[in-house]
């Protein structure tokens, strides 16, 4: 199974909380608004202002601000930031395997690793935080009240 760790799933909260407007937010407020535990999210902002994903503001009103712009970040930036390179084998982004020199599924694996990979790079926060639009199929409710 293709799973995110919590920290992965938590630091893209956060990011998407933070991307809601410009501000500079403290890692209490953050925590706050997401239910999260302060020294949690205190472990995030620090590893993501690591990657240049966030920055630290020094100061009274000082706290963790977007180093870029919402639509200039993506999720596997976020992502690789907590978890190192997107791979689901060990092999998928190393070449150091026992097995290599007998491996079938190498070659397979590397290009799906590929396809994760760029799939999430697609992917911005700004996207994440734009709320999804219903499209409603009125034809279904006017052939529905025509019968009525």
């Amino acid at each position: 199974m293709l799973r995110l760790s919590k920290l992965a799933d938590y630091s893209c909260q956060v990011m998407a909380f933070m991307a809601r407007d410009s501000a500079i937010h403290s890692a209490s407020e953050v925590a706050s608004g997401l239910g999260m535990a302060v020294p949690t999210v205190s472990k995030i902002l620090k590893i993501l202002a690591r990657y240049h994903l966030v920055e630290s503001v020094l100061g009274a009103k000082g706290g963790y601000a977007l180093a870029r712009y919402p639509k200039d970040i993506s999720i596997a930036e976020i992502i690789n930031a907590m978890e190192g390179p997107i791979s689901i084998t060990e092999c998928s982004s190393t070449s150091t395997c026992e097995r290599e020199s007998f491996c079938s599924t190498k070659g397979k694996l590397q290009n799906i690793n590929h396809l994760i990979q760029e799939a999430l790079d697609k992917v911005s926060l700004a996207e994440m935080i734009t709320p999804k639009s219903h499209v409603v199929d009125i034809s279904a409710i006017s052939s529905r009240s025509a019968s009525l």
